[in-house]
Formats: C-alpha cells, structure tokens, sequence
C-alpha cells in the first residue's frame, strides 16, 4: 500500500530522498572579500561543449547569491568526504563579510578564469560566469553559468572511471531532517553495469543504406554506437539529399554534426571501452 504525503517548503531535501552532489561555492562580494557555502541544487544544463553551462540554485537572500548578482562570477569546489566537518562549518549562519573557510581546514588558491578563489583540498573545481539569472517568485534565485574551466588534482584525468570515483572519495548528500541533521553517504559500494543493445542494435552492422556511402563516410557510420546507428544513417541521408548529392560523403556527415552543436569529440565519446 501507499500513501501520500504532504509536499512542505524543502520538499526536495525532506520528503524526497534525492541523492546530490556535495559543493562549496566561493564568491567575492562587491568589497572583494571571500565567501564560502555549502549547495547542492546544481545541475548540467548545456552539456556540449562549445557552450558547457550549468545551473546552480540559491536562496535569494543568501550571501552567495548576492555577490553572484554583484560580481558575476563564482567557484563550484568539490570537497573529499574527508572534509564534511569543514563542509558544514561553511553552513553556519555567519554575520555578512566573514570568510567562512577562515573557520575550516580548507585553504584557498588562485583560480584560473575567475576572481572567486578555489579551495585546494578539492579535488574537483568549476570556474563559472553569470551566463543568465532567474529570480522565481518567492522562491530561489537560478543562475545559468557559463563553465570556464574544469579543474582537477593532477593524475585524477588520467584515471578510468572506476578508479576515479573512489581515488575523489565525493560526498553524497541524502538530506536533511527538520533543517538540522543532515545525511550524507560515501561512494564505497560503486556498481558498474553495462548498456545492453537493444535487438535492433545487434543487427545494427547489417544496416541498409538508401543511398551509396563512400568508404570514408562508411567507416565513420560504423563508428556510431549500434543502438542508434540506424537513426544516424537516415539523418545523414535526408542530409545529403537535401544538398543535392547522391553519394554520401564525410563531409555531410561533419556538416550536419556541426549544424546540431555536435563535432569530433562528441564521437569520440562513444567511443566504447579504452583498453
């Protein structure tokens, strides 16, 4: 049997077990000095990566989202969950103008692209810049950033997946109960599955073209994961046909990639699994 429950302000953190990504945001305010809070409503909101951006999500009253108004710029910082009790000294309500990270373990470096400092015990950093700013009506304020760079420990990029997410040791937020015990979960049972074809995509290789490929447009084709390889195909020749040609060839397979924001490393990304 179940039942309903009543959806309350936090719904998101108290009501609804929803797994999130543990952060520190820095910001300068309008007198440079340095602020530092904990937030986890951050989502990927353009993942190519001609306009990488991601969007963040605050109280508006919050010191954060002021000096992100006023400046335009922050730092998304990734703590170990080594650093949780660091993390939530950040989540005390200090006076305006205190530099939280002055009461932790953390301490800062320069960023690459952005003022905002970065705290060097993450080892996951994200420089952003205000691409657009929405202020729900009593509610949050959401901020549409622009990524100007990632930034990570050296050695961590080099890393397969499976090796990376422990090696990082990221916290995982899992809540709250009544605003002031607050749960969280180390990823130290890490479950990889692999994505099944699906019966199509197993007969993928035996595909039927309409039109006649040349063998580098073909190679290229059979580079594209079997499951939507077919889809692929057709896109590429009502491409083709619409630019008048009868043959298939590379160049409309790139030109039509490029016309969907789409390029080389998009492909290479599916590349399947790197020995």
């Amino acid at each position: 049997m179940k039942v309903e429950v009543p959806i309350r302000p936090f719904w998101y953190s108290d009501a609804w077990i929803f797994p999130k990504l543990i952060t520190v945001v820095t910001t300068l305010d309008k007198e440079g000095r340095v602020n530092a809070a904990p937030y986890s409503h951050i989502m990927q909101f353009d993942v190519m990566a001609q306009t990488p951006r991601i969007m963040v999500g605050f109280r508006q009253d919050s010191h954060t989202f002021r000096n992100i108004v006023d400046t335009g710029e922050f730092v998304i910082n990734c703590p170990s969950s080594d650093y949780l009790d660091d993390v939530m000294e950040t989540a005390r309500f200090y006076p305006d103008g205190t530099n939280e990270l002055e009461h932790t373990r953390f301490t800062t470096i320069e960023s690459r692209k952005v003022k905002p400092p970065s705290i060097a015990e993450c080892p996951q950093i994200m420089e952003c810049t205000v691409d657009e700013i929405v202020k729900l009506e009593r509610s949050s304020g959401i901020v549409y950033a622009n990524i100007e760079a990632i930034i990570m420990d050296e050695g961590l990029e080099q890393m397969k997946r499976a090796e990376r997410i422990p090696a990082m040791n990221l916290p995982i937020g899992l809540g709250d109960q009544d605003r002031f015990e607050y749960f969280f979960a180390r990823p130290s049972d890490v479950v990889a599955f692999e994505l099944k074809e699906t019966p199509r995509g197993i007969q993928a290789e035996g595909i039927s073209t309409s039109m006649d490929w040349d063998v580098e447009s073909m190679e290229s084709l059979m580079q594209i994961p079997p499951m939507v390889r077919e889809m692929v195909m057709t896109q590429v020749e009502t491409f083709a046909r619409g630019k008048g040609a009868e043959t298939v060839e590379l160049a409309h397979m790139t030109d039509l990639m490029a016309e969907v924001g789409m390029d080389s490393a998009v492909m290479a990304r599916f590349g399947g699994k790197k020995d």
